[in-house]
């Protein structure tokens, strides 16, 4: 397998957004909804799958679409071409605040695997499929980690974070636990399970859940603060009610203002 070669900048802080410079007639393929911006010189073409099986046949193309429907992603994706005879530039934005990765494949022995959310765009060559749990208790226990994206191949890859960011460097038989939710991604060679918090006052009043993930080294792993799922749960449990007000929000009187109402 031979990726594309793309040179990047990642700019921002909270908000941050990729910009790929493209050589004539390289190419990089995005998830639907990270398009920022481009030159004039680069043409979009919808692609059935990942883009990195498309002189396979038929098959092929239906093997790659599969795996993204099982991860709950679209069965297509967009490939940016530089139809340009000089470098052109396209830009892709995370979705919600936090960070963009750049994983350079061929520095992690070819494979990275991550949270099936967070992958954000890599350079025409790479594979994203799916990285199923070989243990029933991943497959039972998981919730977000349960199926996961694998991205092989040897060029350049994004992922994208929510809030913090954190790189944790495991050496051998290192043990990081972590909500299962906070995982971002991990190289190929890290152990990934699954272990019950334990104890009947953790279990029903915790309020963390009843499962935590173990990631065992060696490996790199990345692990994000603030997971969307646990954004979008704040949002939905802040937002007014049927025949509510949020009007008073902040204020003394907030709370009796609804209990009036």
């Amino acid at each position: 397998m031979q990726a594309h070669e793309i040179d990047y900048q990642i700019f921002g802080e909270e908000m941050q957004y990729v910009e790929i410079e493209l050589d004539p007639q390289e190419i990089v393929v995005a998830e639907a909804g990270s398009f920022m911006m481009m030159d004039n010189n680069i043409q979009m073409e919808t692609i059935f799958g990942d883009g990195s099986g498309q002189q396979s046949g038929l098959f092929g193309k239906l093997l790659s679409a599969g795996k993204r429907v099982l991860t709950g992603e679209s069965l297509f994706m967009t490939a940016f071409i530089n139809q340009n005879n000089t470098k052109s530039k396209v830009s892709f934005a995370s979705p919600y605040p936090g960070k963009i990765i750049a994983i350079d494949l061929t520095q992690f022995g070819g494979k990275f695997i991550c949270q099936k959310d967070s992958f954000l765009c890599a350079a025409k060559g790479v594979s994203i499929g799916i990285e199923f749990s070989k243990k029933l208790g991943r497959g039972l226990f998981g919730g977000e980690g349960f199926i996961m994206q694998k991205i092989e191949g040897d060029g350049m890859a994004f992922v994208h974070s929510g809030g913090t960011l954190a790189k944790k460097e495991l050496g051998v038989g290192d043990v990081l636990k972590v909500d299962t939710g906070c995982i971002v991604g991990f190289t190929k060679d890290v152990d990934y399970d699954i272990e019950f918090i334990g104890g009947i006052k953790n279990s029903l009043f915790g309020g963390e859940g009843l499962f935590y993930a173990t990631l065992r080294g060696p490996g790199t792993v990345y692990v994000q603060s603030l997971p969307f799922s646990r954004l979008a749960d704040k949002i939905i449990a802040s937002a007014p009610r049927a025949g509510g007000s949020s009007n008073e929000e902040g204020s003394v009187l907030g709370g009796l203002g609804r209990l009036l109402d």
